[in-house]
């Protein structure tokens, strides 16, 4: 049975939870599209982004659509010199949202560095065996 000190009290999340990890962002290319996006208020070309990103064609504009339908970025479409321009930008929702994300991000990464060593070599050894570390 576990222990009731461990378990989270009636109706609150757990402390490991980290219900601020947006599924949305949290997906590799995603992610990679919001930073550079959030480095650059002005927004990217999708050629840009494209490279900046090591994504194809196909593959960043599903993820683009994913992130325009949560209202996270904007896709604006004109011409220049001729030739099609698509530039991408983050929303005030979405950069507000990544933010939040991050803080998030932020979270997990100060739990992990309080945690106690997992390195075998840094734990005493148990008591009344035999056994010792190699």
């Amino acid at each position: 049975m576990s222990n009731p000190r461990l378990r989270p009290a009636a109706g609150t999340p757990g402390r490991y939870s980290y219900d601020g990890l947006d599924r949305i962002l949290h997906e590799k290319a995603r992610l990679g599209i919001m930073t550079c996006l959030l480095t650059r208020p002005q927004g990217l070309l999708f050629n840009e982004l494209k490279h900046l990103c090591a994504l194809t064609d196909g593959n960043l504009s599903r993820h683009l659509d994913v992130l325009r339908e949560a209202g996270l970025i904007e896709i604006h479409k004109a011409f220049q010199a001729r030739r099609p321009q698509t530039t991408v930008t983050l929303t005030p929702f979405g950069r507000q949202r990544f933010r939040d994300y991050l803080d998030e991000l932020e979270r997990v990464i100060r739990d992990a560095q309080t945690c106690p060593a997992a390195d075998p070599r840094t734990q005493p050894a148990p008591t009344g065996t035999s056994w010792l570390p190699i």
